[in-house]
């Protein structure tokens, strides 16, 4: 699958994971999927919702995040299709953790924090037998 994103759209991205720093940050993406891609028209910022202790290598969205990207989506004629979150002073791969809390047919944006600068990011997709990711194709336009 290919992802693409609009440079300002990462540079979005890494404001808002740098501004979570030490912590993880994250959010929802919205956009469009067809003919095997996936085209990134809107991102929603969100507040790591995972307790404070834990924030440094975990992140949790909550409910109502998921009720706003679904409304936000419907309202712009878009679809929910992932999540980006930040790995601090991590490499930008997804962990057992993300892989036990991805959902299916979701884009998940990862991006590494080192030092409070945001560095490479990178795209993954949840297998259908739910044991790995494959990393997909990060388009930046």
């Amino acid at each position: 699958m290919k992802i693409v994103l609009q440079a300002k759209d990462l540079r979005a991205v890494e404001a808002h994971l740098e501004a979570a720093y030490p912590n993880e940050g994250a959010g929802l993406v919205l956009g469009r999927a067809n003919d095997g891609a996936v085209t990134v028209e809107a991102l929603l910022p969100a507040t790591n919702q995972r307790e404070a202790e834990a924030q440094h290598n975990r992140y949790e969205l909550g409910p109502a995040d998921f009720v706003r990207a679904e409304r936000e989506a419907a309202r712009r004629g878009l679809d929910l299709v992932g999540v980006f979150h930040s790995h601090p002073d991590h490499p930008n791969h997804p962990s057992e953790f993300d892989r036990e809390h991805a959902l299916p047919n979701f884009s998940y944006l990862i991006t590494t924090v080192a030092a409070g600068k945001a560095g490479a990011t990178r795209a993954w997709r949840l297998r259908e037998d739910r044991q790995a990711f494959d990393e997909d194709v990060l388009e930046i336009v």
